[in-house]
This record gives structure tokens, C-alpha cells and sequence, in this order.
């Protein structure tokens, strides 16, 4: 009896698209084949009660926390699973979404607690908050982080240039990117606002820079530290832990900050272009690389899931919102560029390698931070493709008093193959 009524509900959520190329896998081991196969994905209800609690408002919030606990999972292609289910959202009438409801009052209460995520306290963005922010995503143990990063551990969009098809050669060429972009030389000194576990700190120094890295992760700190001792580095790359509003005395020729730009909080902004343009000598250039929301002017809801078990006070804005701030400061913007199917295609790359990975990095961190990780990387590869989100490189003068700014009068440079390393890989 109840799992006709719970396959009633999935049956008017996903209308005629219902099993179509997915199986349904029941509490008691019945299952509904799919209509083609092999199916795409298994959309497993591990409980009578699993779907009123998941399908309950505020959906993104509840559905997210029935897959963190294990009342809902999905087996094969979870990227496509969230895309099916996105889709069958969007056609969801007045008339539909009533009869879910009706359906969703048949079924038993959920008696399965919820994964408690992130609990924060004090002013949103105060210093002390955003290093408990960080500190809640970031220090989880690093060998959670290798069981879906590339060699290198960069956590941040790939560059699949043109003839790279696997994720370290991509992550390795995203470094040497960034790096041409700031048109990086022997002895200039260099920041990394955000460093992680200092890939681009050390790529930065093995190309003869004087490189410095910043990160409020006490986890990534030691381990990028480490990193560069281990490769004999110490005596020009090190990373502090800092936050970038303490960087007061400290100036650099060329600054980066990779992913980072999303903790910062719309009401920070400012105070973040205006740190990293005190930091930046005259003449000098800053590559801003961020996740943006596809919306200008207008500010989205926060998603729920995201705020709870990822990135609790993240907070996405339009490029041209985060540009306009930039221009406020005293930047001169001398290139822009979106890379979202490049984000999408590493996250897919993440979502293999967790999945491979699976008991090593439930070993590491635990069943909910294998799920809460699977998910939000599934998620967000869907929004990527979807143009929900993209992913930006924003290159940022500082003129001096003269306007001259250190970069070439074409961006031919940039793609000059016989200037590139032959191996580019950072550590």
C-alpha cells in the first residue's frame, strides 16, 4: 500500500518523464523498471516516509537533507537524476503541485533526523564568523579532498585547453592560465588571496616569483606549508593564516584570488576591492576568478542546502555588480572571461572521482560529508550547464600615476604555445 502511494507521488512530481529512463527502488527491495534501458539512474526511497519530509517546502532545503540523511539516494548518473528532476519542477502546476501535496499527506512522518550542518554565530561576515564559515567547508581532513581533486588539490574551475581531456593536466593548465593572464616574471612578488592548499603559490614560485598565499583554513595553512617545504620552496613562497582585511603594509606586483570571491558577502565587497588595490603596487594587475549569479541588480534567495551543509554565508553576485564595485575602487578592467563549461565539466570530473572513491571518503569525513559533497558538485554541474551560474576571470589594473599598466597591447601572448612549460604541474 505504501509504496503505491509513494509511487503515486513520484508519478505526478515527474508526469509523463515517470520511470521513463530511470528505475524507482523501494524501502522493501520492489522495484519499478525503468521503460528503457539500461536506466540513466535508480531513484532509491530508503523509507515509507522519506518523500513527504523531501518534497515538504522550502524543496531545496528538505530534499537536500533527505539525501544527506540517507532517506532518498540516487545509484548511477546523479547529474542526471537532478536535471529529470529539475525539468519535471519546472512543468509543475497549481493543479499538480495540490495533488503532490494531497499524495504527500498519505504518507508517514519522516522519524529520520537530518545532518545538524553548519551553526554559525556573531554578525554575518564579522572576521570571526567568515574564519568559522571557512573553517566548517575547508577542514575537513586533506585526504578527503584527494578522493576527487586533481594531484594537485585545486579546488577551483579547470581549463580544458584545447587537446587536455583529464582533470590534472586541466587543473595544471588553469594554473599556467592564471599566471600568463598576469603576465607573471622572475622576481615579481606575488599574492594569493584565498591560496587553498597552495597549488598557485607554488606554481607561482617555481616560475621564479616571490610568492605569498592567505587562507582563514588552519587545515589548508599546514598542509600548503608542508607542500612547499617538500619541494624546496621555502625560500620564496609561504602562506599565512590571514584574513584578506589584514593586509595592511604588504605590496605585491601582481595578486590573485581563485574562488574565494563567493565567501565574501555583498556587503563586503568594497572593503575586499579596496584591500587588494591598497596591496597592489602601481602599474600592477589582479586576476578576480569567481562563481557569479546570472541575475544583475536583483539579489537571489539564498538556497537553503547550500547555506546549511556547503557554504553557509556564500553569496553569489552578477559579474557587472562585482566589476561596478572593482571600477568604485580605483581598478582599471582590462579582460573578463566565463569559463562555466569548464566548471561543469570538472565537476563532473569531482562527481566520478567521489563516487570511485566512496568508502575512502566516507572514511575520511564521514557518510553525510561524502553526501552533502556528491550532491551540492552534482548540483551545481546541472546550474553551470544550465547557465544558472557561470564561473568569471576578471584581469584588474591599478594604473600608476601616469595610466601605464604592466600588460602587452594584444593578448596574443597568452596563446604562444613555444612560450608555455613544457610540464606545468605545480607540485
Amino acid at each position: 500500500m505504501m509504496t503505491r502511494r509513494a509511487a503515486a507521488v513520484l508519478e505526478t512530481v515527474f508526469g509523463n518523464a515517470f520511470a521513463q529512463n530511470f528505475d524507482v527502488r523501494f524501502w522493501d527491495g520492489s522495484t519499478l523498471p525503468s521503460k528503457t534501458t539500461p536506466p540513466a539512474f535508480t531513484f532509491v526511497i530508503n523509507s515509507p516516509g522519506a518523500l513527504r519530509s523531501a518534497l515538504a517546502p522550502p524543496l531545496e532545503a528538505n530534499m537536500g537533507a533527505a539525501f544527506v540523511s540517507g532517506a532518498l539516494d540516487i545509484e548511477g548518473d546523479l547529474v542526471a537524476a537532478i536535471t529529470a528532476f529539475n525539468a519535471a519542477n519546472q512543468r509543475r502546476s497549481g493543479v499538480r503541485t495540490a495533488r503532490v501535496a494531497y499524495l504527500l499527506l498519505q504518507l508517514p512522518r519522516e522519524a529520520r533526523p537530518s545532518p545538524a550542518g553548519a551553526q554559525l554565530h556573531g554578525r554575518r561576515h564579522s572576521r570571526r564568523r567568515d574564519r568559522a564559515a571557512i573553517s566548517y567547508h575547508y577542514d575537513h581532513p586533506v585526504e578527503f579532498y584527494r578522493t576527487f581533486l586533481d594531484r594537485d588539490l585545486v579546488y577551483s574551475c579547470a581549463y580544458y585547453d584545447d587537446g587536455i581531456d583529464d582533470l590534472d593536466r586541466a587543473q595544471a593548465a588553469k594554473l599556467d592560465y592564471v599566471l600568463r593572464k598576469l603576465r607573471l616574471q622572475p622576481g615579481m612578488s606575488f599574492l594569493d588571496i584565498g591560496c587553498g592548499w597552495g597549488s598557485l603559490v607554488i606554481a607561482a614560485a617555481q616560475r621564479g616569483a616571490w610568492s605569498h598565499g592567505i587562507t582563514l583554513s588552519r587545515v589548508q595553512h599546514d598542509e600548503a606549508n608542508r607542500r612547499i617545504a617538500e619541494l624546496g620552496l621555502a625560500d620564496r613562497a609561504k602562506v599565512e593564516y590571514r584574513d584578506y582585511r589584514e593586509l595592511r603594509g604588504l605590496a605585491f606586483d601582481r595578486i590573485a584570488s581563485i574562488g574565494m570571491f563567493e565567501h565574501v558577502g555583498r556587503p563586503k565587497l568594497a572593503e575586499y576591492f579596496r584591500s587588494a588595490f591598497a596591496a597592489l603596487r602601481p602599474g600592477g594587475l589582479f586576476l578576480n576568478h569567481g562563481i557569479a549569479e546570472q541575475s544583475p541588480g536583483r539579489r537571489p534567495p539564498r538556497n537553503p542546502f547550500i547555506e546549511r551543509y556547503v557554504f553557509p554565508d556564500g553569496d553569489l553576485v552578477a559579474v557587472s555588480d562585482g566589476l561596478a564595485i572593482a571600477e568604485r575602487t580605483g581598478f582599471e578592467v582590462r579582460d573578463v572571461e566565463n569559463l562555466r563549461e569548464h566548471y561543469a565539466r570538472t565537476l563532473r570530473a569531482w562527481v566520478a572521482n567521489i563516487e570511485r572513491n566512496r568508502e575512502e571518503a566516507i572514511a575520511r569525513a564521514g557518510e553525510a560529508a561524502y553526501r552533502v559533497w556528491r550532491l551540492y558538485m552534482a548540483a551545481s554541474a546541472v546550474s553551470f550547464d544550465a547557465a544558472s551560474i557561470g564561473v568569471y576571470q576578471s584581469l584588474l589594473a591599478r594604473p600608476d600615476v601616469s595610466g601605464r599598466v604592466t600588460i602587452p597591447p594584444t593578448r596574443r601572448d597568452l596563446y604562444d604555445l613555444s612560450s608555455r612549460p613544457l610540464d606545468s604541474r605545480s607540485g
